[in-house]
């Protein structure tokens, strides 16, 4: 099943067309696309039942992120070897670094990012999975069943801002308006062969700057619920970026950061794709 927030609303997708499900559902489910995940798994046996309309066509810059508002959005970081490599640091044991990137940076899928002042702008994308059911002292061999599903995520960061001060700024560097594009829709676990190895890809400007499989996370998906529940209570509708793989802008010789007018295009093996342009 694939959900999609479309112009603000809670819509299905069915054969690429977009179905409302407030007005499918007669009003059971409300349209707002982040109230969805409190009432998962009944939404999800109605999806799975219903007789639904024939959906309308839309346009992918209509879209939004497929979870807009998580009351929580946890960010890992160094959670692949060869980044952890490329950024100067020792792979970490146990709970990778984790940080969060303020919710009035979630966008959508099809972008315009303003580059702040002075700043270098780099990139990374990350398999992102949105908790559907609660999550709290979760088994690792549990832990799909609390994901509603799984998205495109790019976790853009500003350098400078990030690493500045006597402590690294890593949620301040990483949340400027629009560096949190989610999408192009959520999609549920069970469409997957193997949910946990997926193609990740990323390139600037048409040129691949980023190509990793999550099967080599250092700590997977169902491990990461599992460690952090362990520590606090994952929430229906909360945002996991899981991590990037090797050839972020900042681990390159020499670096190299986004400008204005470069095209950054982001994809998830079975998911989609987001794409994002940049702007002085």
């Amino acid at each position: 099943m694939r959900i999609a927030n479309l112009s603000g609303r809670l819509v299905l997708l069915i054969d690429g067309r977009a179905v409302d499900v407030e007005k499918a559902s007669d009003g059971r489910f409300p349209a707002d696309p982040q109230a969805v995940y409190e009432q998962w798994e009944e939404f999800r046996s109605w999806a799975g039942a219903a007789d639904l309309p024939a959906g309308a066509p839309f346009e992918p810059a209509e879209l939004g992120s497929p979870a807009p508002a998580p009351r929580q959005t946890l960010a890992i970081g160094l959670n692949y070897r060869d980044h952890a490599a490329e950024s100067g640091f020792a792979a970490p044991e146990g709970l990778p670094p984790v940080f969060t990137k303020f919710v009035t940076s979630i966008t959508g899928p099809v972008t315009e990012v303003r580059l702040p002042a002075g700043g270098h702008t780099d990139w990374e994308v990350e398999l992102v999975a949105v908790i559907g059911r609660r999550a709290e002292g979760v088994r690792e061999a549990d832990a799909w069943s609390h994901v509603a599903g799984l998205a495109v995520g790019q976790d853009i960061s500003e350098r400078v801002a990030q690493l500045a001060g006597p402590a690294p700024q890593f949620s301040v560097g990483k949340s400027y308006p629009g560096f949190a594009p989610i999408g192009p829709w959520l999609v549920t676990p069970d469409e997957f062969d193997d949910p946990d190895d997926l193609e990740l890809r990323c390139a600037v400007n048409g040129e691949e700057v980023q190509k990793g499989r999550t099967r080599d996370l250092i700590v997977s998906v169902p491990a990461l619920i599992a460690r952090l529940s362990a520590v606090l209570p994952l929430l229906p509708g909360d945002v996991i970026f899981t991590g990037t793989p090797a050839g972020v802008g900042l681990g390159r010789d020499p670096q190299r950061f986004l400008a204005a007018g470069d095209e950054l295009v982001s994809g998830v093996e079975g998911i989609g794709e987001l794409r994002q342009t940049f702007v002085a």
